[in-house]
This record gives C-alpha cells, structure tokens and sequence, in this order.
C-alpha cells in the first residue's frame, strides 16, 4: 500500500462537506458584505452622472474580465481539478505538483502578455468595444482605471490554480479568505484617493487588492509539500487532456464575459449612469448565487471528483441529488425575500438611484434562482471531464440572451430593466436544458424520492410566498423610510417571516432537508452544561 495515497484519502475523508460549506458560506457571507459596503461607499463618493461618473469604474473591468474568464477561469476548476484529483486518489504528489507547475508557467505567460496589450490598447478597446459613445473625462477614468486592472487577470489566474491544488487536497480556508482582502483593498482606496486622484484611485485599489489576494493563497500551500517546477510538461497526457478540455470550458465562460460586455454597450446606449444602476442591481443579485450556490459546489466539487475517481457512480449520483435539492430548498424562499425585499434592499445598500436599482432587480429575481443551481449543475458534467455539453448550450442559450437583450432594452419595451428580464429568462432555459441532457444521459438519476422532494418544495414555496406578500401589507416601505433601523426591522421581519414559514411548513410536509437543521437546534437547547 503506497502510505502517500493513504494520507491523501484520510485527510479528504476527515473532512466533512457540511464543514467545508459552513466555512465558505460564512466567509461568502463576509465577502459581500464588504462588496456590499464597497459598491455602497463608491455610488455613495461618486456620482452616477457627470465628470467623475462611476459608469467608468464599472465599464473598466469588462475587459480585463473577459480576458481572465476565457483564457485561465475554465482550466481552474473544472478542466484542472479533476485531472488532479485522479493524481491524488494514486498518492502522486510529484504529478500532481509538476501539473500544477505546467498549467500555472503557461498560463501566467499568456496572461502577462494578455496584461501588457490591455494597457497598451486600453483606449481603443474601451471607444470601440465597451461604450463606444464615452467620452471627455469619463473616458480618461475609464482607460485609467483600466490600465491599473491590466494585469489582475495574471494575479487571479496564479491564485486560482493555487488555490485548486488546495481545495483537491482538501484545504479551503485561504482560498475563502483571498477575496476578502480584494474587497477591503478597493474600501480602503475609496478613503485614500478620493480627495486626490478620485475615482482613479479604486484602480489602483484593485490591482492591491490581487497582489494580497495571491499572497494570502500562496500562505495556504505551506506543508502540502508543493513544489514549483519551471517547466512545461507538454508530453505529459493529463497535461494534454487539461489542454484539450480547456478551450470549451473558456469559450464558454468567455461567452458569459462577451454578453457582459454586450449588456454594459447597451446600458451605455440608454444614456448616462445605467451602467451603474445595471451593474448595482446585478452585484445585489449575485450576491446568493456566490453565498450558497457557488459556496455549496465548490465545497462539493472535490467529493464529486473522487466519487468518479473511485469508480462509484451510485454515491455521485446520490451526493449530487442530495446536495441539489438542499440548494433549491434553500435557493427558493432567498428567491422570495429578494422580490419582495427589493426596495428595502436596494435603499438600504444603495441610498443614491435607489428607484432604479430595484426595478432592475425585481427582473433579476428569476436569475438568482436558477443561476444558483447552474452552480451545481454545470459540475455534474466537468466532474465527468465534459466541458464541451454546456459550451455548446451555453453558445445557443447567449445568444437568446443578447437576442432578448436588444430588444427587451428598447425604450419603447423595458428599458434598462430587460436587461435583468432576459438574464432571468436565459437563466431557466440553460438550466432545463442541461437537466434534460443529464436526465437523457442518466436515466436513474431522477428517482422518484427526488421528484418527490422537489414537488414538495414547491409546495412549501407557495406558503412561503404568501408569507411574504403578508408581510409587506404590514411593513410596507414608505417614502420617507430611511436609515438601516428603519430599513433593517422591515426586512427583518419580512426576511424572518418568509423563512419561518419556510422552515415550519418544510418540516410539517417532512423534508430531509429541515432535519439538520432541527437535529442542531435540539441539540443546542438539550446539551447539558459542565457544572466545574
């Protein structure tokens, strides 16, 4: 027996998912927190409109972006790990290192050139591509901002492929933890700069913030015996494999970043300051997305893995039904507070164009619950190393959506709020058509205990539903409403009662799901307290 490979399925097996979810759910949850606080304090320091409009903070990250997500996000996780994982479930660790090494030399040198001709051509890309009517001192900001941002996606692209080799082998708590410093980075700028450089500063508050990013993650491979190798494994065939799942999995988030460069074009064609009221709508509506959905699969990725790396389909299968229809039992009533929470939310974080923000918001609704289950459900297939499935579906889904875009953004139609309507629209077709092939592919794997449980979701949904329209009949927003005591005791109780409801009712019609959740609550009241 090879004591390495016994190590490495140990330390994996000592850790429990709920643990690994609670970790980055908690820290997820500080993570918007201080993204909330950070968008809060720039719409609150800048001005949406005019000279120093933050339509240019927001417009600079387009490409730098679209960069970072099409050439290195795809290989990060999905097209790495589980190649990865197979190297550490056969106790390689000097594979898994020098793969590590070879995917991190090749992609940090396109990313350095990527880098170098996004600071060079940071004008042209910005009046040709991005807002092609800016101008005057908007447009400076902008190519400024954006030259401070040209080499972030080097620095992401280096933390990311770090930070996977630490999640395959079981360690999350730097990876959680990177982010956090990138929000507190671009919070601290804003105190800095903006009675100098002004709105310039946060470029540079960004571009500090993945420097501390990458150092934190680097802290996290200390005594997980990684070592650097300053080579290129071209022969080696997981290499290749990597190499060859990479492109779909790149075009298709490349595809996600263009029609985020389409949506920002158009916003900017509506007039001033709707990139900025999109932008804070849509930062407001990623928010569960990242705290549960990407929380919940990236703490259930590397389980998946090493299911198919032991050859047993049946627990994939049974980990993965469980883990979704926990994330739609959880998925559903955050679904409901954010509609009916809307204007609370949307005056309480962002206290300028408030108006508009939740209106935006309130067609954003449908895509924060199924973007939230594309989380997971995209990871059914990359954890089979199919990558190419949701490239091609994502390629006829992004099209719709810029197809709904254009003309649910007319101003005789929606208005910057069709934007968000055709998102929400895309955002359930993707997800039915990639349940409908994993169905096709798997004929087990919607048994009948899952329809079921889904069916009774539902129905405790439509309670859930009813709780919170009653509960803005008795805590309606007025227009006078300001202040977070105010705003925060209204969405409070209305927070309070939709999930009350939600939970009470999930436990009358017996979901699995609420046991936990009870068994902790139990446990908490009845344990006996040590007398010394």
């Amino acid at each position: 027996m090879n004591p390495s490979s016994e190590t490495t399925k140990t330390r994996s097996s000592r850790i429990p998912l709920a643990s690994v979810a609670t970790l980055l759910i908690a820290t997820s949850m500080v993570g918007q927190l201080l993204g909330f606080l950070r968008t809060k304090l720039v719409n609150s320091n800048f001005p949406a409109t005019g000279p120093n409009s933050t339509d240019a903070y927001f417009a600079a990250f387009n490409i730098p972006d679209f960069f970072f997500f099409t050439i290195a996000a795809g290989a990060l996780g999905v097209a790495f790990m589980p190649v990865l994982s197979d190297h550490l479930h056969r106790g390689d660790r000097r594979g898994a290192s020098e793969l590590t090494s070879s995917l991190l030399n090749l992609l940090a040198v396109i990313m350095l050139v990527i880098g170098v001709i996004i600071f060079v051509f940071a004008r042209p890309l910005i009046t040709h591509i991005v807002a092609p009517d800016m101008e005057g001192e908007t447009l400076d900001n902008t190519v400024a901002i954006m030259r401070f941002l040209a080499f972030n996606p080097l620095l992401f692209t280096i933390s990311g492929i770090l930070s996977s080799y630490q999640q395959t082998l079981g360690r999350f708590f730097f990876y959680a933890l990177g982010p956090l410093f990138y929000n507190a980075s671009i919070i601290a700028s804003i105190f800095i700069f903006r009675h100098n450089i002004g709105l310039v500063g946060l470029g540079i508050g960004a571009f500090v913030g993945a420097l501390a990013q990458l150092l934190i993650i680097a802290v996290g491979l200390v005594n997980l015996r990684f070592r650097w190798h300053p080579k290129i494994m071209w022969k080696s065939q997981d290499f290749r494999l990597i190499l060859k799942q990479l492109p779909p999995r790149s075009l298709d988030q490349g595809i996600d970043q263009l029609n985020s460069i389409v949506e920002t074009n158009f916003a900017r064609r509506l007039g001033e300051g709707f990139i900025s009221y999109y932008n804070n709508a849509y930062v407001l509506s990623t928010a569960p997305t990242l705290l549960i959905g990407t929380a919940i699969s990236t703490a259930a990725f590397p389980r998946l893995n090493q299911r198919l790396s032991q050859g047993r389909s049946d627990l994939f299968r049974r980990d993965f039904l469980r883990i979704l229809r926990t994330m739609i039992w959880i998925s559903a009533p955050i679904a409901i507070v954010a509609f009916f929470a809307r204007g609370y939310l949307a005056r309480l974080i962002f206290s300028k164009n408030a108006p508009e923000i939740a209106i935006i918001l309130g067609f954003l609704v449908g895509a924060i619950f199924f973007r939230t289950l594309y989380t997971l459900i995209s990871r059914w297939f990359y954890a089979q190393k199919d990558t190419k499935t949701p490239l091609l579906i994502s390629v006829f889904t992004i099209s719709l959506n810029i197809t709904l875009a254009y003309l649910l953004s007319k101003p005789t139609s929606y208005g910057v709020a069709g934007l968000a309507l055709a998102q929400s629209i895309v955002a359930m077709v993707e997800v039915i058509i990639l349940s409908t092939v994993m169905v096709i592919r798997d004929r087990q794997l919607l048994d009948p205990a899952f329809i079921n449980g889904c069916v009774r979701i539902a129905s405790v949904s439509g309670f859930s539903l009813i709780a919170g329209l009653i509960a803005v009949q008795y805590f309606p927003l007025g227009a006078l409403d300001r202040g977070f005591i105010t705003l925060g005791t209204k969405l409070g109780f209305i927070t309070l009662a939709v999930f009350v409801t939600h939970i009470a009712v999930s436990a009358l019609f017996g979901l699995e799901e609420v046991r936990p959740l009870f068994y902790k609550i139990r446990k908490l009241i009845l344990k006996p307290v040590r007398i010394e």
